[in-house]
């Protein structure tokens, strides 16, 4: 399979954040992810970014294993920013209580405070993506599954998000095949053709590769039925791993720049949105 087709799949590696326990990867996503979620704080938010994309370093992600998520979280991203400012393009002056006009552009007022606030819009979505990518990259969905039983949640749920992990990696897989006997059936998909020939010859990719996932779900199913899964109340795991020092200290961090960015908001700024124009 295509190294570049490897999204959301696990890759092992002896790095710290490999080390960690998927419980603790989990919370600390989520302490990171509520930091940046509240606050409109570009400095907290920068801060925060920069801190995944450290952590990015250290876990030894490769861009090539990112590059197709990035390209669409950027189209996403720069559709949502144009979106919001025709809906509202005067929504940072009534957040920020003043009026900087720059321009103007076909009768529409361009403001330094709309400009602030689509930027530190910008910032705090992308600042998510790489923290996501962490967890979905150094994550094992066996060992996961494992912490999340640990901490009582029912072991039929742990099982169902183990699989949702594990699955992936196997559509892209019956993505790539079914793409490979398409051209190879004289189906062009490849640059040589124009852009709305290969989108319309990808969708007839989806048919199969939806008839391919109803198989690989019903044999998925019988095999646990087989072996008699949920039947019993509780199940043991042949992947787990306790919480260690590396995992407190972890979770402290996390905990940690998320009291700060409490902190900032409720204390620095009074508003979860920081005002330069004060």
């Amino acid at each position: 399979m295509n190294p570049k087709m490897k999204i959301f799949s696990y890759n092992s590696a002896d790095t710290y954040i490999h080390r960690l326990s998927g419980l603790t990867k989990l919370l600390c996503f989520l302490l990171l992810t509520f930091a940046v979620m509240y606050s409109y704080d570009i400095r907290v938010i920068l801060a925060v970014m920069a801190f995944s994309v450290l952590l990015m370093r250290l876990s030894l992600i490769q861009f090539s294993q990112i590059r197709v998520m990035v390209i669409y979280v950027l189209i996403f991203l720069a559709t949502n920013a144009v979106i919001s400012f025709f809906f509202s393009p005067e929504f940072g002056v009534s957040i920020y209580g003043t009026r900087h006009e720059f321009a103007r552009v076909f009768g529409v007022s361009l403001t330094y405070e709309q400009l602030f606030y689509q930027v530190t819009k910008f910032f705090k979505y992308a600042a998510v993506v790489p923290l996501g990518m962490i967890f979905l990259l150094t994550t094992n969905p066996s060992e996961f599954a494992s912490s999340l039983n640990g901490i009582g949640v029912n072991y039929k749920a742990a099982y169902a998000v183990a699989l949702t992990l594990r699955y992936f990696p196997d559509i892209q897989r019956d993505y790539h095949d079914i793409y490979l006997s398409q051209q190879a059936r004289g189906l062009e998909l490849s640059q040589k053709a124009k852009f709305l020939d290969r989108f319309k010859n990808s969708l007839l990719i989806v048919i199969p590769l939806i008839f391919s996932t109803l198989d690989r779900i019903e044999v998925i199913s019988n095999a646990m039925d087989l072996r008699g899964f949920s039947k019993s109340k509780t199940r043991t795991w042949y992947t787990s791993r306790k919480l260690n020092r590396q995992d407190a200290l972890a979770l402290g961090v996390s905990a940690l720049i998320f009291l700060i960015a409490l902190g900032v908001s409720l204390f620095i700024n009074h508003s979860r949105f920081y005002n330069p124009f004060i």
